[in-house]
């Protein structure tokens, strides 16, 4: 089974990016091993163009190249999403 590729977009010094990651890091901890999660995390201040699209929507989850949510992530729904998407 290939991994899930799961992208964070954030900015340091964000406590709404803060709180995500650690839904996030949950989440795949609890799907594991059954189900593995590639995770990259991108900062909008590294990157211009993300800052150009995402300045006002951070954090955002991406899952197989897809936004699946901004702001707050809701544990049961990424759970969900990353098992669709493993299956």
């Amino acid at each position: 089974m290939a991994a899930v590729s799961l992208t964070f977009i954030a900015k340091p010094g964000c406590h709404l990016c803060d709180d995500a990651r650690a839904v996030v890091r949950e989440v795949i901890g609890s799907l594991a091993p059954a189900v593995e999660v590639e995770v990259t995390e991108l900062s909008i201040l590294d990157n211009p163009a993300l800052m150009d699209e995402f300045a006002e929507e951070i954090p955002v989850v991406m899952i197989e190249g897809r936004v699946h949510t901004i702001w707050r992530v809701e544990p049961a729904r990424l759970r969900t999403a990353l098992q669709e998407a493993a299956s």
